[in-house]
């Protein structure tokens, strides 16, 4: 599989691809094959995805608000424009510590 839920071809706003919605985290994969993922995620305020580990080095990009990447035991407050890597194979977890809207992109 490969390019879903977006056109190609078009220019796009990455951040105006996926809404919040009250309560949840909400997730949309973009891209999905056998070496990499590619996936828009909004939290809202005060949802997380709880401690997890990744086959693959996961890499991202705070698009709106404020998250709390967690590393290892180790917090990481990101930005609008700011990046972190996860790497593969440690602990990590995400939380919106406000509205957040990230782009992650995981290579296998």
């Amino acid at each position: 599989m490969g390019i879903r839920n977006i056109d190609a071809a078009e220019i796009l706003v990455l951040k105006e691809q996926i809404e919040y919605q009250s309560g949840q985290v909400v997730s949309k994969t973009l891209v999905q094959n056998d070496r990499m993922s590619i996936t828009l995620f909004s939290f809202d305020r005060g949802e997380e995805i709880s401690t997890h580990e990744s086959g693959g080095d996961a890499f991202v990009l705070c698009l709106d608000g404020t998250g709390e990447i967690t590393i290892d035991g180790n917090r990481y407050e990101l930005h609008e424009g700011e990046s972190i890597v996860m790497p593969a194979k440690h602990p990590h977890a995400v939380f919106g510590k406000e509205q957040f809207k990230m782009l992650l992109i995981v290579v296998l």
